[in-house]
């Protein structure tokens, strides 16, 4: 067998394991899409068709115009975002910091703040929520963000900082002989040169707090402050098995958004995830 047949073949099981990993997670989702597609009758006789026999919009119209869910989804958009502009403020001098700057115990700090992104959030939990209602930020958009902060800035940090060692550090040094402090160097240089893999830590960011549920369903327990996740949660336990297919088209709204988000700038994302990693 020659090596082309080899590799033929090689490329041929490596695209029929990815088609069978497609398959296996996007199943769940396809089902789902068949669910909010049916109506309350056809979900109601228990009919296990994957084509639905009259499919309807409905489902999503009804969703869609609801003022609590536009709320739900309101209030999770706000909690991604300013998480993740405020993950931003806090990682990127962070990441300057631990890409140019020599100090003792570098790699030690690197590893201890990696690590504190392998703690689950259930060990923390009820201490912090302890803390958090003992200064009253329970109940509030601030207290569930800086938490939402907390997690992130590990994961990002890590990111900017692959994204600054791509940066050759002699743009540094010509900017410090032109007359730039470091502040100076930061922001006029490093910042500009790295605005897709800032691009990317934002969107990764946002994901991530969209997809957020234990914190927000520990520290917030008004209906109008809740985000999509604990909205849809709390609206699965007060509805009956004919409403299924709201619940259906209640998930899919609130999953596209961050797939679709990951698929269309996928390139991006990678690109700022393997930034620096052949450096030198």
């Amino acid at each position: 067998m020659s090596a082309k047949t080899r590799e033929r073949i090689g490329d041929l099981f490596s695209y029929l394991f990815m088609l069978v990993i497609f398959v296996f997670f996007a199943w769940p989702l396809l089902w789902l899409l068949s669910l909010a597609l049916r109506t309350r009758k056809e979900v109601f006789l228990g009919v296990s068709r994957f084509i639905p026999k009259a499919p309807t919009l409905d489902n999503f119209a009804m969703i869609l115009s609801s003022d609590k869910f536009l709320a739900y989804l309101w209030n999770a958009l706000k909690l991604s975002c300013l998480s993740a502009v405020g993950c931003l403020i806090v990682a990127l001098p962070a990441a300057y910091a631990f890409s140019r700057f020599r100090f003792r115990g570098k790699g030690a700090w690197m590893m201890a703040l990696l690590s504190v992104q392998m703690i689950s959030p259930l060990v923390i939990m009820v201490p912090l929520y302890r803390y958090m209602a003992s200064i009253g930020l329970t109940d509030s958009h601030f207290g569930a963000t800086m938490v939402y902060i907390a997690l992130s800035v590990p994961m990002v940090t890590w990111i900017l900082k692959g994204t600054i060692d791509g940066i050759p550090a002699a743009l540094d040094e010509a900017a410090m002989i032109d007359g730039c402090n470091r502040f100076g160097v930061f922001l006029r240089v490093v910042l500009p040169l790295s605005t897709p893999g800032i691009a990317s830590a934002f969107i990764i960011a946002v994901i991530g707090g969209w997809s957020q549920f234990l914190v927000p369903f520990l520290l917030i327990t008004k209906e109008s402050l809740t985000p999509i996740g604990v909205g849809i949660f709390q609206y699965a336990g007060t509805q009956n098995d004919s409403s299924i297919q709201l619940l259906a088209a209640a998930c899919l709204v609130s999953v596209v958004p961050a797939i679709v988000a990951f698929l269309a700038l996928q390139r991006l994302i990678l690109g700022a995830l393997t930034a620096g990693a052949v450096k030198g």
